[in-house]
């Protein structure tokens, strides 16, 4: 982990954040490290269940280091690109709900950080894009798969051929962000949603997380099959056992242990 992000844990629930506010958390190589290092922490913790993701200052991530890239051979266009998308992979692929909160600009790198995670919640200032074709180039880190697979393809074509920046109000009717709240109301409300999603069966929420991924990218048949796998698994869990039994005796107070 680098400077440039942090982390910190409290009970099951960590939040991430970008620090880089002076370049609006502009990603580059240790941003990128920073984020690696997080996820690869986070990941080997047992005790963590959701994890928030935003950034300092007044933007979530601006994109990505212009300056940074401007110089790029394509060669190492082609490497930054494939380390984006390593890392925006393990963040999709992390075995716990990741919850954007994003706080403000999200454009370019930002937007398919954003992306990447389970559940964008986005302040009303905040504002979604994917600018590359007015810089002559176009998104790396998966900004074409990832908004063709959330949007559709004709809006996702949309803004990727216009470049257009969008309001937060846009990108909620759009289905880019699933909230829109006041500023000040932004963690607060993804801690609320963290809380509710902590307090169920952590493997089952993983292996919903995990069926959807998979499902959203292969067949309905191989993904019913996966899914069905999955649902038979949970049978072999304590918290399966304590789920319908407290169900059955109508309590409303079943503990989940994630084993």
């Amino acid at each position: 982990m680098t400077r440039t992000v942090n982390f910190n844990l409290d009970a099951s629930l960590a939040v991430v954040t970008l620090d880089r506010p002076e370049a609006l958390n502009a990603l580059n190589d240790e941003v990128l490290a920073g984020l690696e290092g997080a996820f690869h922490a986070l990941g080997n913790d047992p005790s963590v269940r959701v994890v928030i993701l935003t950034g300092t200052g007044k933007a979530f991530a601006a994109g990505g280091d212009i300056k940074a890239m401007a110089g790029f051979t394509p060669l190492e266009a082609r490497a930054f690109a494939q380390r984006g998308q390593r890392v925006f992979n393990l963040i999709e692929d992390f075995p716990h709900p990741v919850i954007a909160a994003v706080n403000g600009f999200a454009l370019g790198g930002g937007c398919e950080l954003a992306m990447a995670c389970d559940l964008r919640i986005a302040s009303d200032q905040a504002r979604a894009g994917q600018p590359e074709v007015k810089l002559g180039t176009m998104p790396g880190f998966g900004g074409t798969q990832r908004l063709a697979r959330i949007l559709g393809r004709s809006a996702a074509k949309y803004l990727l051929f216009t470049g257009e920046t969008i309001p937060a109000s846009r990108a909620l009717e759009l289905g880019l962000f699933n909230e829109v709240v006041p500023p000040e109301q932004l963690m607060p409300r993804c801690l609320e949603i963290a809380r509710i999603i902590a307090a169920r069966a952590p493997i089952a929420v993983s292996y919903c997380k995990a069926a959807v991924n998979l499902g959203t990218d292969t067949t309905l048949g191989h993904g019913l099959c996966h899914e069905a796998e999955l649902f038979a698994e949970t049978f072999a869990t304590a918290d399966q056992k304590a789920g319908m039994q407290a169900f059955i005796e109508k309590r409303d107070d079943v503990q989940f242990h994630g084993i």
